[in-house]
């Protein structure tokens, strides 16, 4: 462990006579400042920078600083108060800042040991990284040795570090403990590149036992590292069950540690660049989930709700043009007889539901060109299992709000293939149930995708056309503009030998389709008819539906 000098005229540690020479090599050096909780193999990191012949390392030289202003009671307090620096913008100075004849120093710091009295320059200075754990494993871990809390596992002042450091535009590289286990290799040179150094191979093993660069306090937490050579593959599982003691704690650090896990380095050797979104806007959204909007990442359901135990959920689809909800009466009214088929209880209410859609369209400010995907579960389970008996909660609302243009190319016209998958029966599922368990659907739907089609044709159980697995095959538009019309069931036939056919949905709009099993529908192209029904489409969509209340005051508001 390298100090400062307590007895200098200015406490700085400086060099003596002897070294006057080699000190007039020295240049500034190049600072790497990782920032970490307990127990979370920083010492392991430390170890492994230290192996390289470009670095040299600082264990924890802020401790004593920190010791000193909050009191903390450690085994060996007199003696680091003896031994280090206290007064922490000296250590900054005369020790992390230092020149050195080395052209990196990497410093090892616990994330609270940045004090509210320390200046600031250590921040705006060299490059940063933070290296967190997760709390299942850290948390028995550190309790063997002090009772922990939540400030001792730092995960809150790591999560503000990281928004104050993105805030300047530079958001340091996170690596997680459990990667850096499982490849080191390819964590590390994701780090280095990250930090743009060379990585160096030198840094995948170290020597056992203890180390010039240990501070004092290794006799007390270092006995398990110094017996490694390299960073020891994790277990696959955790190997101890975890005390229920400390599973309130947990419910508090989670959220943290996946704040910061979501932005963690992958290996560089595997990693792969995520597909863009077909609308990049839709990476910043806020989604209702429960009575509450969350950002994108979080807005999940327990894995109690029935939706994911047995998608039991109702939902709909709803377009939103020029300001306001085309057909929203018409899809709440399906929506809450589909409920009310399926015995749901403790439905929210018809103003609830619709209050809940404005809020997460005014918040996303969605006026146009976007798409409501509306789902109601019959909510949360007090235990696993597929009985309505279990759901003692209420339902569980959810509203995702996307910007999404039609899915179809309704310009050019679209191409089916009829699916094997049948279209449920009523005999079976009434399918004006218009339930989350699309089995069927989505079975037709890879059908599809595997024949290279925009959509797949479904048909009922005696062979005549149903719809496609994603629209309706629909006529209101036709009767709203009392054209001609005749309702009968459909052959497959007919429709190969039909002049045009078109498709509807909320997804899709209207599409003209072109295809048909690889039979030109027509003349292959848009026909007058359709070309007329999109044009009513779009007066319809343009001078119905409910106005979205943008610029409202609410009461919490006044």
């Amino acid at each position: 462990m390298e100090t400062t000098s307590t007895d200098s005229p200015d406490g700085n540690g400086a060099l003596p006579e002897a070294c006057e020479e080699s000190a007039v090599q020295e240049s500034r050096v190049q600072l790497i400042n990782v920032w970490s909780g307990p127990r979370s193999l920083s010492t392991s990191l430390m170890y492994s920078f230290a192996q390289r012949d470009d670095t040299e390392v600082l264990d924890e030289p802020l401790y004593a600083h920190h010791v000193y202003l909050t009191g903390a009671e450690r085994p060996y307090r007199e003696q680091l108060l003896a031994t280090m620096e206290t007064d922490g913008n000296k250590v900054v100075r005369n020790l992390i800042e230092r020149p050195s004849t080395k052209t990196y120093r990497f410093c090892k710091h616990m994330a609270k040991h940045r004090t509210p009295g320390l200046s600031n320059d250590l921040m705006t200075t060299g490059k940063h990284v933070l290296l967190i754990r997760d709390p299942v494993s850290s948390l028995p871990s550190f309790d063997k040795v002090l009772p922990v809390t939540l400030d001792e596992l730092e995960l809150a002042n790591l999560v503000g570090m990281y928004s104050e450091l993105s805030a300047r535009g530079n958001p340091p590289p996170i690596v997680n403990a459990r990667d850096l286990q499982q490849n080191p290799e390819g964590i590390l040179r994701a780090l280095c590149e990250a930090l743009k150094i060379p990585f160096q191979a030198s840094m995948l093993r170290w020597p056992a036992g203890p180390k010039p660069e240990d501070g004092l306090w290794a006799p007390w937490w270092y006995k398990t590292v110094h017996k490694t050579t390299e960073f020891n593959a994790r277990s696959p599982f955790n190997t101890k069950p975890f005390p229920k003691k400390l599973y309130h704690l947990l419910e508090h650090c989670q959220p943290f540690y996946n704040l910061l896990n979501r932005h963690a380095l992958r290996p560089a050797s595997t990693e792969t660049i995520p597909p863009p979104l077909p609308v990049s806007a839709n990476e910043k959204l806020l989604i209702w989930v429960n009575d509450q909007l969350l950002v994108r990442e979080d807005a999940k359901v327990s894995v109690f709700d029935s939706i994911v135990q047995g998608g039991d959920g109702v939902w709909e689809g709803l377009r939103i043009y020029r300001g306001k909800i085309f057909k929203l009466e018409e899809h709440l009214d399906r929506m809450f007889d589909s409920a009310k088929a399926m015995a749901f209880k403790n439905v929210p209410s018809r103003t609830e539901v619709k209050n809940a859609i404005f809020s997460t369209l005014i918040a996303n400010d969605m006026r146009d060109c976007a798409h409501v995907r509306l789902t109601l579960t019959r909510g949360k389970k007090f235990s696993s299992g597929m009985s309505p008996a279990f759901n003692v909660y209420g339902c569980n609302l959810l509203v995702v709000a996307e910007w999404k243009p039609p899915v179809y190319d309704n310009t050019s016209g679209i191409r089916l293939i009829t699916a094997s998958t049948r279209r449920n029966s009523p005999n079976s599922l009434d399918s004006k149930i218009h339930h989350n368990n699309l089995i069927n659907n989505i079975l037709a739907k890879v059908e599809g995708n595997l024949a290279g089609a925009d959509d797949a044709i479904m048909l009922d159980c005696e062979g005549f056309v149903s719809e496609t697995n994603a629209t309706n095959i629909v006529i209101g538009l036709i009767k709203e503009a009392k054209m001609p019309f005749m309702e009968r069931r459909i052959s497959l036939t007919e429709f190969h030998a039909a002049d045009e056919v078109w498709t509807t949905g909320t997804m899709g709009e209207l599409s003209p389709v072109v295809e048909i099993d690889g039979r030109v529908i027509g003349d292959g192209k848009v026909g007058p008819i359709t070309k007329q029904l999109q044009e009513l489409y779009a007066a319809a969509a343009d001078s119905e539906g409910e106005l979205i209340p943008f610029d409202g005051t609410s009461d919490s508001d006044s």
